[in-house]
């Protein structure tokens, strides 16, 4: 990328390249702060559209000027990617899919999500192979349920995959990118933990909770949770963007996991709430340490997820660090303080 700043005008006699990523799933969570962190350093940002948008999508929002936008089709063999579009493109970033955790999975919202990932990923990686002059970089999103219930024990990137239907979708979206890999693209798996920020996701769902001083455990609270910071995250992937010799999995996890207890209190202590369960009952108060959403609750609530949710598994980046990224919030404290402003 040229180093002078965005807005800068280019030197006499001297020609400014802007780096140009594309992205898909740019009106999701993470994909919108990707494009706004991109944008922010001057890049050129190519918006990756379904042609029909699917079940629970976000509308897209304006093209920043001097932005691209393209439409591709998840349920084309080959995703019916435009060429144009791809013109001076060095790097893809495929963010889209439908959301784990946002409705119970019966049979159909499983379908949903294994074709949203798995046949969307497929063709994505089909199409960008056919370019003429495909981009030197592929980065996709998958997830940590690549492990499994380890039950607490220390897992990197070199760990098997375990079972359960996560653990089964992340290994066949993994397998999906095949077509992209075999034309010699670079393609790195964002095996992604639990993502913290107050502007949607699991953290933004439970402060309401925590708020009214209802927030608990969930089961034992000795199961372990892997997370990072959407600062750490959008970072993790710019820095991938710039490690050519990179690729294959690499965890987007902070390097210092924490039990679901120790969430629950960093959480309470952060919004400043007494470390209290309160049940609706008058006068009834029991501390938060010993009572928690029992796991037959959570199963009869939840059905097959719930079984994710108590699931431990201690996911270290490993490659990240040996990389030398530097992580803006290794702790869960001040990375909550950070989300919650």
């Amino acid at each position: 990328m040229a180093s002078s700043q965005a807005g800068d005008p280019p030197a006499a006699g001297r020609e400014v390249t802007r780096a140009r990523v594309a992205v898909t799933g740019s009106s999701g969570l993470i994909g919108g702060a990707l494009v706004a962190s991109l944008r922010a350093d001057g890049y050129d940002v190519v918006r990756l559209l379904r042609r029909q948008p699917g079940p629970g999508t976000a509308p897209a929002g304006p093209a920043a000027p001097g932005d691209g936008v393209s439409h591709w089709d998840p349920g084309a063999p080959d995703a019916g990617l435009d060429p144009q579009a791809f013109i001076g493109v060095t790097a893809v970033v495929h963010l889209a899919g439908a959301g784990i955790g946002d409705k119970r999975w019966t049979e159909a919202r499983k379908a949903e999500i294994r074709d949203s990932r798995i046949k969307a990923t497929r063709a994505l990686a089909s199409g960008l192979a056919k370019l003429a002059k495909p981009p030197a970089t592929l980065l996709c999103a998958s997830a940590i349920g690549w492990y499994g219930d380890t039950h607490g024990r220390d897992v990197d990137e070199s760990a098997p995959a375990g079972s359960g239907f996560l653990a089964e979708l992340v290994q066949d979206w993994e397998a999906a990118a095949d077509p992209a890999r075999s034309a010699g693209i670079r393609t790195a798996h964002l095996r992604s933990g639990l993502v913290l920020t107050a502007r949607g996701g699991t953290l933004a769902r439970m402060v309401p909770v925590f708020k009214l001083g209802l927030g608990a455990r969930l089961g034992p609270g000795t199961q372990y949770m892997s997370w990072i910071s959407l600062v750490d995250e959008i970072g993790a992937i710019r820095f991938l963007l710039d490690q050519p010799e990179i690729a294959g999995p690499v965890n987007l996890t902070a390097p210092n996991p924490v039990t679901n207890a120790e969430f629950t209190a960093a959480l309470d202590a952060t919004l400043g709430r007494p470390k209290v369960f309160r049940l609706p009952v008058p006068g009834l108060r029991l501390p938060s340490a010993t009572v928690g959403v029992p796991g037959q609750a959570l199963r009869l609530a939840l059905g097959e997820m719930a079984g994710e949710l108590l699931a431990s598994a201690r996911v270290l980046p490993e490659r990240l660090l040996d990389a030398d990224y530097h992580f803006s919030h290794p702790y869960i404290t001040p990375a909550l303080r950070y989300a919650l402003g």
